[in-house]
């Protein structure tokens, strides 16, 4: 079991080594440790992310607290298996709970050398990624021809592609799902500046938009986990709290849509 809220890494973890930089990103690690197994996904392509997220969750006494996820981004065998390597050594795990073919990059290749790391036990899951909508056929059609124990893609109540098929598909094939762009860059935030929350937003425990708008995708019967990215422990505590309380039903979700589509 993993808790529904996770953290997402990219951009906010790529800081230097000074104390200014990394101490709030502490702060935020620190407030998720609160909840057990919560995941932390980061990728090599996130520059330092991956090393940040190592070194502050060992000098903090929290390393065992959280799930890990990271990603494989190259082309070629060997390649992969140099970056895979590193991601563990930057991320000081000995096993790495989820490792992903980002963005379909060489995943055929990628996919051999996962499956027998799985078989060794160096890493517990496989997954695929991508974060845009256009790709949206192709991961399903991966997940169709290959198994894979999780599956990561965009989806937010703005951009809800992935309701056409990959969602259903996903839950079908028995795949986890994580969620990325769940508040598209912030431009969900910039939609709504100074507009009320609507009052039956209390009947889903809802405080707050990015509760809103976490909750609506939370609820979705396929959804697994959602990643949002975040450098504030205020931010991370609120995003915490979407997965608690209450939850729409599908009714729900579908007023939820029409409220914000009508701003």
């Amino acid at each position: 079991m993993i808790p529904v809220v996770g953290l997402g890494t990219w951009a906010r973890f790529d800081v230097g080594s000074s104390q200014k930089e990394r101490q709030p990103l502490g702060d935020v690690l620190k407030a998720i440790s609160a909840v057990p197994g919560c995941m932390i996904d980061s990728s090599p392509m996130y520059a330092r992310s991956e090393e940040v997220v190592g070194d502050l969750t060992t000098e903090l006494g929290i390393a065992d607290t959280f799930f890990y996820a990271t990603k494989v981004w190259t082309t070629g065998e060997q390649s992969g298996i140099d970056q895979m390597n590193d991601s563990l050594r930057k991320m000081r795990r000995s096993r790495m709970d989820l490792i992903q073919v980002h963005n379909f990059v060489d995943w055929k290749t990628h996919l051999k050398t996962l499956r027998q790391w799985k078989e060794e036990g160096t890493i517990r899951y496989i997954g695929v990624t991508h974060y845009t909508a256009s790709a949206h056929d192709e991961l399903e059609r991966i997940i169709t021809a290959e198994k894979f124990d999780f599956v990561q893609f965009n989806y937010s109540i703005g951009i809800r592609n992935a309701e056409k098929s990959l969602l259903n598909t996903a839950r079908e094939k028995g795949t986890a799902v994580i969620i990325n762009e769940p508040l598209e860059k912030g431009r969900l935030f910039r939609a709504v500046q100074g507009k009320k929350l609507p009052e039956w937003a209390a009947e889903y425990d809802i405080q707050s938009w990015g509760e809103f708008f976490l909750k609506f995708i939370i609820a979705h019967p396929a959804v697994t986990c959602v990643i949002p990215a975040t450098a504030s422990t205020d931010h991370a505590a609120e995003n915490l709290r979407a997965g608690e309380g209450n939850l729409p039903d599908e009714k729900g979700r579908k007023r939820m849509v029409e409220f914000v589509e009508r701003l």
